[in-house]
């Protein structure tokens, strides 16, 4: 990410609405979250109170969009997130080059980054020793759709190609599964039968309120080895 990037989607204050989606994917990695927390690519703060737990000391969200910049800091304002809380307006080369992170979430951002490998391999040197990095991301790149490519993904990612991308030298995997299997079903559908490039408050609404509750069984079922969306725990070998 770039210093003046403009996101090009503008499904993020819709997907803000899917509550039990975000309540469902952050109870599975908020177990992970302490200490010095950044936030990469953090849009307009909407995923950030449903990760936000006790362990936390600070938590910086960083957003290389000036404009989804604004909303984060209208937020603050308006005191909907903790004091702890601060917002950058950039990339990682925008932090304090003394500061480092006990935990580096990227959360529905690798998929548009250009060098997503590059990255990951910058992030590293922001951890601290032990530090952890979470990943999130759209799974399978047999599901890529006109969404995909209507909100700038440039990619899916199968477990093996998340591997690719993570440095194993400087980085050990504590956990890699999939989540939100029944979302496959209405992935396909749209692939292949309605083919929308965004799709409606009606269905969003849907898919959270129906769907999730039953992913929530279903991916118990399954193991965790179907799923629309990828998430990957990894931790620093210092």
């Amino acid at each position: 990410m770039n210093e003046g990037y403009s996101y090009p989607g503008d499904e993020l204050a819709l997907f803000a609405q899917a509550l039990n989606w975000k309540k469902y994917f952050s109870g599975t990695i908020r177990p992970f979250i302490m200490g010095d927390v950044l936030e990469v690519g953090a849009g307009i703060a909407a995923t950030t109170p449903y990760l936000l737990n006790k362990e936390v000391r600070s938590w910086t969200m960083l957003e290389p969009d000036r404009r989804l910049c604004i909303q984060i800091e209208k937020k603050m304002d308006q005191q909907q997130l903790p004091s702890y809380c601060k917002s950058i307006c950039g990339d990682l080369r925008s932090l304090d080059p003394q500061q480092h992170y006990d935990t580096i979430l990227y959360i529905d951002v690798l998929e548009h980054l250009q060098d997503d490998q590059g990255e990951l391999r910058r992030a590293v040197e922001w951890m601290k020793p032990r530090g952890r990095l979470i990943v999130l991301a759209p799974a399978h790149q047999s599901l890529f759709s006109k969404f995909d490519h209507s909100i700038g993904h440039l990619r899916r990612y199968e477990k093996g190609s998340l591997r690719n991308i993570v440095d194993n030298s400087k980085l050990k995997e504590e956990h890699l599964f999939y989540l939100d299997s029944m979302g496959c079903l209405s992935s396909l559908a749209n692939k292949w039968m309605l083919r929308q490039s965004m799709p409606t408050l009606k269905q969003i609404h849907f898919w959270d309120t129906k769907l999730i509750p039953i992913s929530r069984v279903t991916d118990k079922l399954f193991g965790l080895t179907i799923g629309k969306t990828i998430i990957g725990i990894w931790r620093k070998n210092d």
